[in-house]
Order: C-alpha cells, then sequence, then structure tokens
C-alpha cells in the first residue's frame, strides 16, 4: 500500500500487529496506533492494506456536489423521509398558508402562533417515524411474534391518536 491512499482516521490491517489506526503521515511512515500500542510503520515494507471499504471515481462526468446530492436525496426517499416542499404538497389546499393559534388559560400568559405548514410537516415526519419503528419491530430477529404483536399494538393506537390530524391531508391514502 503506498503513503499517499492513507488518511488520518483510516483503519488498516498489518500482517503482524492486526488492525490499527492512522494517527499521522510522513514522507516514508505512518504512526499507526495498534491495540498493543502506536508504531511507525513504512506501508509500502509492511504490506500494510485497508480494514475498511474503499471507494474510488473515474470518469465522473458531474460535479461531485452532483453526485453527493443525489445519493442524499435517493436515500432520504428510501427512508421515507420528505422535506418541507414534499410535505407541502401533502397538505389539502385550504390550508395553505393557514396558522395555528394556541391560546392559553391563563389570559397573562401570550398566544402561541404556528404556521400550518411547519406544524403539519412535524406530523407527517411523526407517522414517517412509526413507520419505520414498525418495520423495525416487524423484521426484527430476536423479539418473539408476541412481543412484535404487543408492541404494534401501541403503534396502532399512536395512528389511531393520530387520526385528528387527517382533516389536514389533501389525499384520503396519506392519512393515518
Amino acid at each position: 500500500m503506498r503513503i499517499e491512499s492513507l488518511h488520518i482516521g483510516m483503519r488498516v490491517r498489518h500482517p503482524q500487529y492486526g488492525t490499527g489506526i492512522v494517527r499521522s503521515l510522513n514522507r516514508a511512515t505512518a504512526e499507526i496506533e495498534f491495540s498493543d500500542g502506536t508504531r511507525a510503520v513504512s506501508p509500502e515494507l509492511a504490506g500494510l492494506e485497508p480494514a475498511e471499504p474503499q471507494a474510488t471515481l473515474t470518469g465522473l462526468d458531474l460535479p461531485l456536489r452532483q453526485l453527493v446530492a443525489e445519493v442524499v436525496t435517493a436515500t432520504l426517499q428510501a427512508m421515507g423521509v420528505s422535506g418541507p416542499g414534499e410535505t407541502r404538497s401533502l397538505l389539502a389546499r385550504r390550508w395553505h398558508g393557514g396558522r395555528m393559534v394556541l391560546h392559553p388559560a391563563d389570559p397573562t400568559l401570550q398566544t402561541k402562533e404556528v404556521p400550518l405548514d411547519v406544524f403539519f410537516h412535524k406530523i407527517v415526519l411523526m407517522r414517517n417515524q412509526l413507520r419505520v419503528l414498525e418495520q423495525k419491530i416487524n423484521s426484527h430477529e430476536r423479539l418473539t411474534d408476541a412481543e412484535k404483536v404487543e408492541l404494534q399494538e401501541y403503534i396502532t393506537r399512536c395512528y389511531g391518536s393520530m387520526t385528528t390530524f387527517n382533516l389536514l391531508f389533501a389525499n384520503k391514502e396519506d392519512q393515518f
């Protein structure tokens, strides 16, 4: 392994000392922290190998910023996370630009106003997190079927409590 391919914090594997973390780099040696102490090692002579997955991008035909943005967007979509703009399209048209006003019983306290699209975004995030939790429970390998059913009942009750907010949704299929 060439010294140029190392970076500080990288995990590497040495044939004799095992796995370590690169702490500093010099012209020809790397200071690597192993479980039994820190050693100065010549990467090319020592037979170091990466101990973590590596990726090389060649012939990239788009800016790195665009590639990262596309990967993040695809990841968020796969996780069911939506941004505020996407949430706004789920909000029924009659509520666009609306505000939720909370009046405390004590007249000496201030009234609180929250834009409905902000409130709705939080409701949709809660719904999405409940869906993820539901999937994690159902696919959990150590929970028994009885435990999964019990936890699922709690999630079902949460969904039931959230039906109050169904009037905010533009489409029936997006509701709780």
